[in-house]
């Protein structure tokens, strides 16, 4: 059980890392894609790409066999930082606006 409690924070750093990673790259590449593509399908795509990048990284840098369950788990994983980019922000946003410390923006589309 203790060695439970040393991975998950662990990982919950490395949701948060991508996830923020995965947000920065969608605002930045947005306005160049904003009339081709949905928001929300470019922050999925990016956050399967980042979520990728990052796995191979890790997996050659410290050079270990993959199995299945690390793959089904780097798909969540995927899906997980997406939906978390996706929205993390929005409702960031949304709790600012509620507690005053930003006005809302009118004529403004979150996605």
């Amino acid at each position: 059980m203790s060695e439970l409690m040393t991975y998950v924070p662990v990982l919950m750093t490395v949701i948060l890392i991508l996830t923020v990673l995965t947000g920065f790259i969608v605002q930045v590449i947005k306005g160049a894609f904003y009339d081709k593509i949905p928001t929300n399908l470019l922050a999925c795509i990016v956050a399967f790409i980042v979520t990728i990048l990052a796995a191979v990284a890790f997996w050659s840098f410290f050079q270990f066999a993959i199995t299945g369950w690390m793959i089904v788990a780097l798909v969540f994983l995927c899906f997980l930082v997406a939906f978390s980019a996706m929205y993390g922000y929005d409702k960031l946003m949304q709790g600012f606006q509620q507690a005053g410390l930003i006005k809302e923006r009118k004529g403004t589309n979150a996605n």
